[in-house]
């Protein structure tokens, strides 16, 4: 470790004074022991995780895709949105795949990031697509022969905290950050200003999650896991094939939600993984709450919790250039995963794949990713 931090400037000695208080990131006693210990951090985790008054509030069909708008209440707040995607004409049950949406510093939208539904905001997130290929990448998944489930999760589209209820201080730091972006009309201006004041609001979440014996990290792990049983509660859903793969925040929630839920038979992690110390002095700023459950860090390091399943199989894609992560973490993470599968007995099971190019999910990757999904499931069907 460097002696000094940009970041700690007169307080990098605070890395190593820490680390003398006690073992970070140490290596893990098991699986098992990762599973408990996370869930114990996370907290949510202790009550039934159903979704309750389930309502289907829409239909359609277009572009080879049979959709349904859903909806489901977790217990507080307004009520979740999803949409369960299938290829349209297909009968019989398919192989599951919660998809879930990135953090992006985009709130306004959750689920619609990823997913086309009955309505067209093509204009709107064509920039914020462009990471995936241009793309609504669930829409495609399921036209390669699954049931995808897109749902909004806490603090995102359906279940986002109104900017009138968020403290007044947060909205005139987004007012005077609108100030400086110069002209920005319409719903743009709308969705910038809300995506502002939400990224504000985050730090005020995570206090109030604290205060309620939980993390952020926890509270959106429990909405996914929520999702996760409402698609395995189907019966157009083979639930011996249930996978879960996103991209950036969506990864993140991959790693989680493969590490709580036992439903969870598969997983593709693109582009959220590293060693914690890999991002010292480089990429905390840059990531959200849901990446630092707090005090995981004294009992195992990230990429523990995306192995604690082996021998589960497991898709991790690395993109090279990726700004959010250095290479050195990256391939310290994927080092340790594929060790943790080596102890499991299953190295096969493990696939880390490196691409150049910056933080994406682009239609390479995604083919590879649909493919191995594929590949996976005809193997244990």
């Amino acid at each position: 470790m460097p002696e000094t931090y940009a970041h700690l400037g007169s307080f990098s000695d605070w890395v190593s004074f820490a680390s003398r208080q006690q073992t970070l990131y140490p290596p893990v006693q098991s699986g098992e022991f990762v599973r408990n210990q996370l869930r114990q951090i996370l907290g949510f985790c202790h009550l039934p995780e159903s979704p309750l008054a389930v309502k289907v509030e829409d239909r359609w069909e277009w572009d080879g895709i049979q959709g349904e708008a859903v909806s489901w209440w977790v217990g507080y707040g307004p009520r979740t949105h999803a949409y369960l995607l299938r290829p349209k004409g297909v009968k019989g049950p398919l192989p599951g795949v919660v998809a879930l949406h990135d953090h992006g510093g985009f709130k306004y939208y959750g689920k619609e990031k990823i997913a086309d539904g009955p309505l067209d905001l093509s204009d709107v997130l064509a920039v914020h697509r462009e990471a995936y290929g241009g793309r609504a990448f669930a829409n495609e998944l399921a036209k390669e022969g699954f049931a995808v489930l897109v749902h909004d999760t806490f603090l995102w589209g359906s279940r986002r905290f109104p900017l009138d209820e968020m403290p007044v201080g947060i909205q005139r730091l987004a007012r005077l950050e609108m100030a400086s972006a110069g002209d920005v009309d319409g719903p743009f201006a709308e969705i910038l200003e809300y995506n502002l004041a939400a990224a504000h609001h985050e730090h005020l979440i995570e206090k109030y999650c604290n205060l309620l014996g939980t993390t952020m990290a926890g509270v959106v792990c429990y909405e996914d896991r929520v999702a996760a049983n409402y698609l395995l509660s189907r019966a157009d859903v083979i639930t011996s094939q249930v996978a879960c793969i996103g991209l950036s925040g969506g990864g993140n929630r991959a790693a989680l939600l493969l590490a709580t839920h036992g439903g969870i038979q598969a997983a593709v992690i693109v582009g959220l993984m590293s060693t914690y110390s890999g991002l010292l002095d480089h990429n905390v700023y840059s990531h959200t709450w849901m990446l630092f459950p707090s005090g995981w860090s004294r009992y195992g390091d990230w990429q523990d919790i995306a192995a604690c399943r082996a021998p589960m199989p497991l898709l991790v894609q690395y993109d090279l250039d990726d700004e959010l992560f250095t290479v050195e973490g990256m391939k310290a993470a994927h080092e340790r995963i594929a060790d943790h599968y080596q102890k499991a007995g299953s190295p096969q099971n493990y696939l880390g794949l490196f691409y150049p190019g910056p933080h994406k999910f682009d239609l390479e990757m995604q083919t590879t990713a649909f493919n191995w999904l594929k590949e996976i499931f005809h193997r244990s069907s």
